[in-house]
């Protein structure tokens, strides 16, 4: 999650004369480029440089100073030789976050100029679909209206089968350029094959938040992002529906977001502040943590919580609150295991850093990062119901509320 507001701080001590008449890296070289420091290439130089940024920004600012158990000064000798030779920004990059990802913790990457976690709410280039990936397929779960797949006639529930000829598998990239045309084919809920040639142009994100009115007078509130926006769309929704017997938020498409939207949020469902956890710093340093209260709809009815591996970060933390102060039944899968708490530094080049700054305990004393959390009532996807837009994890739901003390398991 993200503690608090992006924090830029150009501190570089340059690593070679070319860039700025000054020899002294700050992060320790192999022989191989200390040997070559006065002759590099304006690419190499340029990427010794980014690639000291980071190892120098993970040294100072990292939560742990131990680095989680990785040897961070061999570290920079392992991956220096191989961020010299990287040929574009792609190598680059993927070089770096080879060697952020031997910290094993979440919320640790380098983005590229446009692709960090904080540009994903701008237009880019998409076709309009959204996809999931279950029993070795991809299905598609949303089909955005006005896009380029919804003029196509692509329906929820078709299984995504090709693009341009080639089978997808569990690692494919969808990423396209504004203008670029592709042909997919799908299966329909028939198997009968649609081949559709579509041309990706620049779109917003889809909707992130839905509410709709459920049997028995529950509502169904969806919101995707702990932002300003969201929380005060739940907020009024809250405050609309302050009669409704239960709500039910679904979190499973919600990668986190702020804290200060999240102790917001948390306190919309108390009478009163309530404790949600604390970060701890490098220095060891606690903060405890309290939800806030100000306009809180203190919403009193029954809460089940939508939850499941897409659910991440400050999305983790909210359910986690929830489920110790039992507030709330938690239903679907176990959520992600990413939560720590993260600022953003911009880098040479224009790319981005998100680094762990905090760690984060829950209520319970326990670190959430790379467990997660695990819901009362569990809930196994199958693909043909995702197929008939059958939403089991929403059944089970309705179930839970009507029937608290029912079995917790839905195979």
């Amino acid at each position: 999650m993200r503690r608090v507001g992006p924090h830029c701080k150009n501190f570089l001590f340059l690593a070679v004369l070319v860039l700025a008449g000054c020899a002294t890296p700050f992060a320790p070289q192999a022989p191989e480029i200390a040997a070559r420091a006065a002759a590099l290439s304006p690419r190499e130089a340029a990427n010794l440089r980014l690639f000291d940024t980071v190892w120098d920004l993970v040294n100072r600012k990292f939560y742990d100073p131990k680095f989680r158990g990785l040897d961070w000064p061999a570290a920079a000798v392992t991956y220096g030789p191989k961020a010299l030779a990287a040929a574009n920004d792609e190598q680059l990059y993927g070089v770096i976050n080879t060697m952020l990802a031997g910290l094993k913790e979440s919320h640790n990457w380098a983005s590229l100029p446009g692709r960090s976690a904080e540009d994903r709410e701008l237009p880019r280039a998409r076709l309009g679909f959204s996809l999931a990936r279950q029993e070795n397929h991809w299905v598609v779960m949303a089909v955005q209206p006005g896009g380029p797949a919804a003029a196509a006639g692509v329906r929820p529930g078709w299984l995504f089968v090709t693009r341009n000829g080639q089978p997808l598998g569990v690692n494919a990239n969808f990423k396209l350029q504004e203008g670029e045309t592709v042909t997919d084919e799908f299966l329909d809920r028939q198997d009968r094959t649609h081949a559709l040639t579509m041309t990706a142009r620049l779109l917003p994100p889809a909707e992130p938040r839905e509410a709709r009115e459920l049997a028995d007078g529950v509502w169904y509130l969806r919101f995707d992002k702990f932002d300003v926006e969201s929380r005060r769309w739940l907020s009024d929704q809250l405050k609309a529906h302050r009669a409704a017997p239960a709500v039910i938020v679904d979190l499973r498409q919600n990668p986190g977001g702020g804290s200060l939207s999240l102790g917001i949020t948390i306190g919309e469902f108390f009478p009163h502040s309530v404790d949600w956890g604390r970060f701890i710093g490098r220095n060891g340093r606690e903060y405890a943590e309290d939800s806030w209260q100000w306009g809180s709809a203190r919403y009193a009815g029954r809460v089940a919580l939508l939850v499941g591996p897409g659910t991440a970060s400050s999305a983790e933390i909210f359910a986690h609150a929830l489920q110790f102060h039992h507030r709330a039944v938690l239903v679907g899968r176990p959520t992600a295991g990413a939560v720590v708490g993260s600022r953003f530094y911009r880098l040479p080049g224009g790319g981005k850093l998100q680094l762990g700054v905090f760690d984060y305990q829950g209520l319970d004393g326990r670190r959430l990062e790379g467990v997660g959390v695990k819901p009362e009532v569990v809930v196994s996807l199958k693909l043909a119901d995702l197929r008939d837009g059958v939403d089991p994890d929403l059944e089970a739901a309705l179930d839970a509320l009507r029937n608290p003390t029912a079995a917790t398991n839905h195979q």
